[in-house]
């Protein structure tokens, strides 16, 4: 069986970018934390699956709770970078991007003692009008990036981009580029097998959709969650209500639908995909 990748952004539920208007930067230290209760939860599944992930960390998060940081890494997951407090790349200057991610990243090299080399930006945007955020990654260190997702969608998605892993060659130097899975059907690409699309579809589709990835056009599956979204008892945020529904809709069912796609496919960290397919 084909080796796919599962990734974890570790986020707390009042750090998306859908309550970001209602939730300010200031007031996170406000809210109860339940990130390192969930992900310890996704870490339990994942050691009875057998499986190795990758866990794109926010540095927020890593510098208040650096012991679950460690404990990821001794169980043999990749710690991969998701900046520091979740900021959208299209609202920073290309300086303050710099910032954040030099900080994000060291913080996470300094709890694990290793190079970090994979990056995913928050809410997925690197777009058309951010591509200049792969410069910065290219000279900040990174060997990789899984930011673009060659979708449309009325936040963030590059629909023209490649849907499997390629090199991207940029003024600064080159980098791999590892996106999120789409389904490609009558000349779309609809996302799948991750997030809200992995709540909102039937389990069935979703792994009907991986196999085909797998089995017709050759390429492993790309999919993410976030710890938050196996939370059910989370306390409730009254925001937008296109934000709400994105995050709430059918968050009982994330965690069976994981388990199920844990038990139907091979995974391992995305790392060890860009080195089978991009020898060093």
């Amino acid at each position: 069986m084909m080796n796919n990748a599962l990734t974890i952004d570790v986020e707390d539920y009042y750090m998306v970018s859908a309550f970001a208007d209602k939730v300010k930067f200031v007031e996170w230290p406000t809210y109860e934390s339940r990130v390192e209760r969930n992900t310890y939860m996704i870490l339990d599944l994942l050691e009875k699956s057998g499986v190795i992930a990758t866990f794109f960390i926010l540095g927020w998060v890593a510098e208040r709770h650096p012991k679950l940081v460690r404990d990821i890494y001794t169980a043999k997951h990749e710690i991969a970078c998701h900046g520091y407090n979740h900021r959208l790349i299209y609202d920073l200057t290309p300086r303050q991007f710099r910032e954040d991610t030099i900080k994000a990243k060291d913080i996470l090299e300094n709890i694990v003692g290793t190079e970090v080399k994979g990056y995913r930006a928050a809410s997925y945007s690197i777009i058309k009008e951010t591509l200049w955020a792969l410069d910065v990654l290219i000279e900040t260190g990174f060997r990789y990036d899984s930011s673009i997702f060659p979708i449309h969608h009325d936040r963030y998605g590059l629909p023209d981009a490649k849907r499997f892993a390629h090199v991207i060659e940029r003024p600064s130097g080159s980098i791999v580029e590892i996106p999120p899975s789409t389904w490609h059907i009558y000349g779309h690409n609809i996302p799948v097998g991750g997030g809200g699309y992995l709540r909102l579809y039937p389990r069935l589709l979703t792994e009907a959709v991986i196999r085909r990835i797998n089995t017709y056009e050759k390429e492993p599956a790309i999919l993410y969650v976030h710890p938050w979204e196996i939370d059910i008892d989370q306390p409730r945020i009254n925001g937008k209500w296109l934000s709400k529904l994105r995050h709430y809709i059918n968050i009982d069912s994330t965690l069976p639908k994981l388990a199920s796609c844990l038990s139907e496919f091979n995974f391992q960290p995305l790392i060890n995909i860009i080195n089978s397919k991009f020898n060093d």
